[in-house]
């Protein structure tokens, strides 16, 4: 197979099968997570699942705003942000992009931003914007504008901090996005995490005006805070990160982030599309593959997407 579309279906299937794994232990303190090796689609029939009516191996909101973002950007890759809004809209009271039609997670802050888009429609006035307004919920979906052309760092960065807006408009927030899509997409393009993570790190700062680079010190400084898998935004980049760096394969990573506790889904959903990138397609177990619904509706939209030729690329 093509390298790069193998790192991108790594990517997208990484990121949807952390989520779905990550859903039975959503909520839950780390000592209370299984075993490492017992973390699985379903967990040991001791263990207190979230959602205990969700089929296994069923992607959460993370997935399914993930791809809706995949859609929007194939079928236009400046990012129309009303269509893309308007399918969040679409998922939210109807289920797309959903294996089963069902919504059973949405974050508080999305929920509020959906709805006051529903009334207004102006996907730029719809989200809170404090502080306190810095959940993970854009984070865990960006992934998709490290995949689409043209792959510029400029592309990517406008990509990722717009998509951000609708929900999560806090430049804190829009800057996360950035920084892990920036990431996403050199590794797309080969490089391994530690390289591009600093290539992340370097251009995002040099795109930045001092105001923004403020911000951005905020989410850097975040590197040396104790991973906790939270719903915080930087704390969740860096979680998910972490569990890349500390890991040398797919299987691992993912189980790495739901040890952590808490918003499990969300920590494996964004850890699982950097390793799935890095390690491809292949390399996430076949018997997670299998189980993962939806598999059509992900199909689909991937045989859609245009995949550059492959060569290196370091534009900024």
């Amino acid at each position: 197979m093509h390298a790069k579309l193998d790192r991108i279906r790594g990517g997208v299937y990484g990121l949807l099968v952390g989520d779905a794994l990550g859903v039975p232990y959503e909520f839950s303190p780390p000592a209370s997570i299984p075993e490492r090796h017992l973390i699985d689609m379903s967990p040991p029939s001791s263990f207190a699942r979230a959602h205990s009516g969700v089929p296994e191996g069923t992607w959460s909101d993370d997935g399914a705003q993930a791809l809706t973002l995949l859609k929007s950007l194939v079928e236009c890759e400046s990012l129309d942000l009303r269509r893309f809004t308007d399918g969040l809209l679409d998922w939210y009271r109807n289920g797309s992009m959903t294996p089963d039609g069902r919504v059973f997670d949405i974050g508080n802050q999305t929920m509020q931003a959906l709805r006051i888009y529903a009334l207004h429609g102006n996907p730029l006035t719809c989200s809170p914007f404090d502080d306190w307004n810095n959940g993970n919920g854009s984070l865990m979906r960006t992934l998709p504008c490290a995949f689409i052309s043209p792959s510029t760092a400029t592309n990517i960065i406008d990509r990722a901090r717009r998509q951000s807006l609708p929900t999560h408009a806090h430049l804190r927030s829009q800057l996360a996005c950035a920084l892990y899509s920036l990431m996403a997409w050199q590794m797309v393009e080969g490089k391994g995490p530690v390289d591009a993570l600093d290539y992340a790190q370097d251009t995002l700062e040099e795109a930045l005006n001092p105001a923004e680079k403020t911000e951005l010190g905020i989410i850097l400084d975040g590197r040396l805070d104790p991973s906790m898998g939270s719903g915080y935004v930087v704390d969740s980049l860096w979680s998910a990160i972490r569990c890349v760096l500390a890991t040398d394969n797919y299987e691992d990573c993912v189980r790495e982030a739901i040890a952590l506790g808490n918003d499990t889904d969300t920590t494996a959903c964004i850890a699982g599309g950097l390793a799935g990138i890095f390690y491809g397609e292949q390399a996430i177990p076949e018997r997670w593959r299998q189980a993962l619904k939806g598999r059509a509706i992900v199909e689909e939209l991937l045989e859609q997407l245009a995949v550059p030729a492959d060569f290196p690329s370091g534009a900024k």
